[in-house]
């Protein structure tokens, strides 16, 4: 009906509404925009869709200056934890925040994968004239592989088996689905060469764990890529923080060619915030080394006087060190 007779289908409604997977009918936003102008309308709808890409690009053509964009992530620690407040850092890692999973008390993997599928046969298409979904998975589940490294489309292809412009097309699909994500290099170069290539990260990390083929909490304890998904697992989560808060993202990394890195970068526009990410449960000054000397290059003349920086990992022990704060995960992420 939204379809064959949208004013008849919008005419039924209530004075408020949602409509979900907006993008499948975009020529509703025309119809809706008649309804928004008139004088005294108070109607309100919440459009959504699992397409980002495809939802905004069928809003911003009709109804430019009327809509608000919000990036609905799955939960959040502080979310999660009202309801699990004896959650592991493992069990946050491997169930993931999507609310299904949490609501009916599923099995992850089961879940994780029958979404995966899902997401495969139905959000996928509609974006990419994919002709082997078998390709597809591999290439989804090497990326999986490759979280919190540098894209490197060449490899990646090489693996897969599909030309670099299709890695390209493919690792957008990801980001416009809200399935990834990528977090890009700072360009302030301090007089230094940097890298300028981006790193890719999921917005969830009980699907990085199902596609990793982790399917107990226990493996996670000796998983090669224990340090990669924990380090996803912060980005994700001061992601959500950034955005649920209404507060600008800001959000990069920094690499110069010398092998300098510092996980994250909060561009504060006065200065860069260094946040360094480290699984261990115990803390080494060489933990904070990147951030003294991505600090020492911006100089103290703009530094704060006080906090300059932050780690943000797995042990107890909270405290100031070197002007850096030392941070357990849960404290930070947990309020």
């Amino acid at each position: 009906m939204a379809r064959s007779d949208p004013r008849g289908f919008l005419n039924q409604l209530s004075t408020h509404c949602i409509l979900d997977e907006f993008q499948r009918v975009p020529e509703l936003s025309s119809y809706i925009q008649t309804i928004v102008d008139e004088p005294g309308n108070q109607n309100k709808f919440v459009l959504t869709g699992s397409n980002g890409l495809l939802l905004v690009d069928s809003i911003t053509q009709t109804l430019a200056g009327r809509t608000e964009l919000f990036h609905l992530h799955p939960l959040a620690v502080s979310e999660i934890i009202k309801h699990n407040p004896g959650f592991t850092l493992n069990e946050f890692l491997f169930h993931g925040g999507y609310p299904r999973i949490y609501n009916s008390q599923l099995n992850p993997t089961k879940w994780l994968k029958n979404y995966f599928q899902l997401y495969v046969e139905k959000d996928i298409r509609l974006l990419t004239n994919i002709t082997k979904i078998d390709l597809f998975e591999k290439f989804v589940k090497l990326a999986a592989g490759r979280v919190g490294q540098l894209i490197n489309a060449s490899s990646l292809s090489n693996e897969v088996g599909v030309s670099s412009p299709t890695i390209s097309e493919w690792i957008s699909a990801l980001n416009s689905t809200y399935i990834c994500f990528t977090l890009s290099p700072h360009f302030n170069n301090y007089n230094k060469r940097i890298v300028k290539t981006p790193k890719l990260y999921f917005h969830d990390t009980g699907l990085l764990c199902y596609l990793l083929g982790i399917n107990s909490m226990d493996q996670l304890d000796t998983h090669p890529l224990r340090g990669n998904i924990f380090e996803n697992f912060v980005v994700s989560e001061y992601l959500k923080k950034l955005n649920n808060s209404g507060t600008e993202v800001n959000l990069y990394f920094w690499r110069d060619q010398k092998g300098h890195e510092v996980d994250l970068i909060e561009d504060r526009s006065t200065f860069l915030f260094p946040i360094e990410i480290k699984s261990s449960e115990t803390f080494h000054s060489s933990f904070i080394a990147n951030i003294l000397y991505l600090n020492k290059l911006q100089g103290d003349e703009v530094l704060p006087a006080e906090i300059k920086g932050s780690l943000i990992y797995s042990g107890i022990n909270e405290s100031v060190f070197k002007d850096i704060q030392l941070s357990n995960w849960l404290s930070f992420f947990g309020a």
